[in-house]
């Protein structure tokens, strides 16, 4: 018997559903009764759920079933489907091309909305409103900065940053800044919390074994006891010399 190879098969139309599921659709074509075809196509729709898990984790979508049965058919299946039919043009449609935005952004490690912010900040008439929304950018903007370099940013620079995205309408001393630590980071680093010691000293939580004393009742009990070493102390637990 002559194997028969994949080069000399037709080609797959849908791959996620296999060369099996793409002969019972060929099957079903040639099928003169229409309601037979139906029949079958509902039982091929269940069977398809069962043999692709991809279907069962995402949502219900039925229509997309019949839709992908229709594009493994080339569009030629007659069967009363429950779904509008779908067009052979859509397959050869190109997706709508999307814009880059174009919107030039000066501080490009501070990111196009702290230049929004200072806008919104530009808007406030109070002094204390103004004084408070330069801190809060402040606290961004060093935080922002902190995220993607290691060095940290100077108090200065933002200060100088802030005068120059506002026009120079948002100002504060770098002395009150460096004093008070106005602009300290919103996000501090988590620090690895160090694993709690359980009982006798372990830190995987299990009890240890209290450490052995060398013989003599004195004090240290920490140091490995040696065999050959005579036990003087009398207040050992360890076996005495033969020859004692």
């Amino acid at each position: 018997m002559i194997g028969e190879y994949n080069s000399q098969r037709p080609h797959i139309i849908l791959k996620e559903y296999g060369r099996n599921v793409q002969k019972l659709i060929e099957y079903i074509k040639s099928l003169p009764s229409i309601e037979k075809r139906t029949e079958l196509s509902y039982t091929l729709i269940e069977l398809i759920k069962q043999l692709t898990p991809s279907i069962k984790e995402q949502p219900d979508n039925p229509q997309r079933l019949w839709d992908d049965l229709y594009i493994i058919a080339d569009f030629d299946l007659s069967v009363n489907n429950p779904y509008p039919v779908p067009e052979r043009e859509i397959l050869f449609k190109k997706p709508m091309r999307m814009e880059y935005p174009k919107n030039d952004v000066r501080f490009r490690h501070y990111g196009k909305n702290i230049e929004n912010l200072v806008k919104e900040a530009l808007k406030k008439d109070d002094p204390q409103e103004r004084e408070d929304a330069i801190i809060y950018l402040g606290k961004l903007m060093k935080t922002f900065y902190g995220n993607w370099n290691k060095e940290t940013l100077d108090d200065s620079v933002i200060l100088r940053d802030i005068q120059a995205m506002s026009g120079g309408a948002l100002s504060m001393t770098i002395e009150k800044v460096r004093e008070d630590n106005l602009f300290e980071k919103l996000y501090k680093e988590r620090k690895k919390a160090r694993p709690q010691q359980g009982q006798g000293g372990n830190v995987t939580g299990h009890q240890q074994h209290p450490p052995r004393h060398n013989g003599g009742g004195g004090g240290g009990g920490h140091r490995p006891f040696n065999k050959n070493n005579n036990n003087k102390g009398g207040g050992g637990n360890f076996r005495r010399r033969r020859d004692q």
